[in-house]
């Protein structure tokens, strides 16, 4: 049996290729009902597509009890390799770990036509891998991690060369096709192609190419730090559920650094789709320049009943799980936190709090106030967490 926990643009047609294969498949989603460790309970084999290293981890980690010795994970994420790391080290040791990233987006993944990047040792799982496309070994666990990570370094930023190029040519009054079609016979020809009828629907989340290039950091990386900070100005502006595609019309609008830095002052609401909704009320975040306010965060499901009614560790858990997926969405980690205040009901189990909060909060502490109050806004919570947080340079423009 196949577990397969993810069912986004991606996970969707690649789960059912599965299923046309002949195997027998168990998939898994946000806000389902079921929990992830009973997703994978008996499966020989459990497969990952999540949107960043943090909501694998989070998943991995709730799925554990479940985990049958002698089974294989294959993390088919992009999350690069020190985040695959980071999962050799949370699986027992009985259970195998295999990193497969996939090169392309839905159209492949439903025709089974990916490319999938495979580190590690692959006799557990080659067979079921070569469903979702052609199969390139990699090398040792963290290669094919690695190996995406580093494709898409080339690829994402000329994605943003060639919007910034068809900016430059609108201000000065060259038609739009007939630059394509000069383009259409250079390197970057294809990438110039997708943008003369950009796809109606998501093939490949500007945000998640945001992520991909945050995940790509590293000391002289000029190009695709710059643009990095492009996709982060435009995810900041609304526009991270889009087509990457979408760069070129946020270029095109902001053609001078002046607006561009305009955006960044800006107060901008950011609201993350794998993280249960507001209220409407507030947002999950505001980000001004490179500065980050997250709300006050509560324990609660997809279906907003409180997580752990009564129980500290376990909303502590869940808070510090979801809080992270925020940070990561804006480039941010831990280290990045100026403030931290938490709201506790009571203080008897402090220290469970403390040892949840060490999980995350390493090396020199922020600044934080923790205060005990009579009552939270719903039955059964008892904590809420809000932060602000300084955003790395370059993440937020």
């Amino acid at each position: 049996m196949i577990a397969f926990l993810g069912q986004g643009r991606m996970g969707v047609p690649m789960a059912r290729r599965l299923v046309e294969a002949g195997h027998k498949v168990t998939t898994w989603r946000r806000g389902s009902g079921v929990t992830a460790a009973e997703a994978v309970d008996g499966a020989e084999l459990v497969i990952t597509m999540l949107s960043d290293p943090a909501a694998v981890r989070e998943v991995l980690t709730a799925a554990l009890p479940g985990l049958r010795p002698g089974a294989t994970v294959v993390e088919m994420s992009t999350i690069g390799p020190e985040a695959v790391r980071e999962l050799r080290a949370l699986l027992p040791e009985t259970v195998a770990l295999v990193d497969a990233p996939v090169l392309g987006s839905v159209g492949p993944a439903a025709d089974g036509t990916l490319v999938v990047l495979a580190g590690g040792e692959l006799s557990g799982c080659r067979e079921v891998l070569s469903v979702f496309g052609t199969v390139r070994e990699t090398g040792p666990l963290g290669s094919g991690a690695a190996m995406k990570i580093a494709v898409m370094s080339a690829i994402v930023p000329a994605q943003v060369l060639v919007a910034e190029t068809l900016a430059y040519g609108a201000a000065h009054g060259v038609e739009r096709d007939t630059l394509i079609d000069v383009l259409a016979g250079t390197p970057v020809g294809q990438v110039a192609e997708r943008l003369r009828t950009p796809p109606a629907e998501t093939r490949y989340a500007l945000g998640l190419a945001a992520k991909d290039l945050e995940l790509a950091a590293w000391e002289g990386a000029s190009m695709a730090t710059a643009a990095r900070r492009r996709l982060q100005d435009a995810r900041a502006a609304g526009l991270g559920d889009r087509d990457v595609t979408a760069v070129a019309e946020f270029v095109g609008d902001r053609a001078d650094d002046r607006a561009g830095e305009a955006v960044a002052r800006r107060a901008v609401p950011l609201n993350l789709s794998t993280i249960p909704a507001t209220n409407g009320a507030y947002s999950h975040a505001v980000r001004v320049g490179d500065m980050l306010y997250v709300s006050g965060q509560a324990a609660f499901d997809d279906q907003g009943d409180v997580v752990g009614p009564g129980s500290l560790r376990t909303q502590a858990e869940h808070i510090f799980a979801v809080t992270t997926r925020i940070l990561a969405d804006q480039g941010a980690t831990w280290q990045d936190v100026a403030f931290i205040r938490t709201y506790l009901t009571g203080m008897d189990d402090i220290l469970e709090l403390r040892d949840v909060r060490d999980q995350y909060v390493t090396g020199t502490p922020p600044a934080s106030t923790t205060v005990e109050v009579s009552k939270l806004f719903k039955p059964g919570l008892v904590m809420e967490m809000d932060l602000i947080v300084a955003l790395p340079r370059g993440s937020a423009g």
